[in-house]
């Protein structure tokens, strides 16, 4: 099972499709609802805590916006535990926007830094390019090792 980052981060077709094929999507609604739930938060529709800006800090200068700073405290440790990216381009706000153009600029680009195994694709204007984009990422996704074939693996090599 590989970890996979999505943008955009809230991207409930791309989540489904990650989970189908075995794998984790590392989502936006996972990481705020564990910081709703978490008695810490004093106000939760606002979920977050005065720490947040501060540990955006690590993902972004301290002259960006403090929204920018703040939703990269919850993506950018998202992106750190990605071992594998999709990155959907000139996707339209219903298909996940999360609100803010420059985190999603943000986002793209330090996943693109890290180096991992990325697959981007333009987001479809007709059925035929819809159909082609959910082959690709199906072909991605199966190209990914999953934990039945990295067990398999290690029992192979212990023989």
């Amino acid at each position: 099972m590989v970890k996979v980052a999505i943008i955009p981060p809230n991207s409930l077709i791309l989540s489904d499709l990650i989970e189908r094929k075995g794998h984790e999507p590392l989502a936006l609604q996972k990481a705020v609802r564990k910081k709703v739930i978490d008695p810490e938060i004093d106000s939760p529709p606002m979920n977050i805590t005065e720490e947040d800006p501060i540990k955006g800090l690590k993902y972004a200068a301290i002259e960006v916006p403090s929204g920018v700073r703040g939703r990269m405290s919850i993506i950018g440790p998202l992106i750190e535990e990605a071992e594998a990216a999709i990155i959907i381009d000139d996707a339209p706000f219903g298909f996940g926007c999360i609100g803010c153009a420059r985190t999603n600029e943000l986002t793209t680009f330090t996943l693109r830094k890290r180096g991992l195994p990325t697959l981007e694709l333009k987001y479809p204007k007709t059925r035929d390019e819809t159909v082609d984009m959910v082959n690709k990422i199906n072909k991605f996704l199966d190209s990914l090792p999953s934990s039945n074939s990295a067990n398999s693996t290690d029992s192979q090599e212990e023989k």
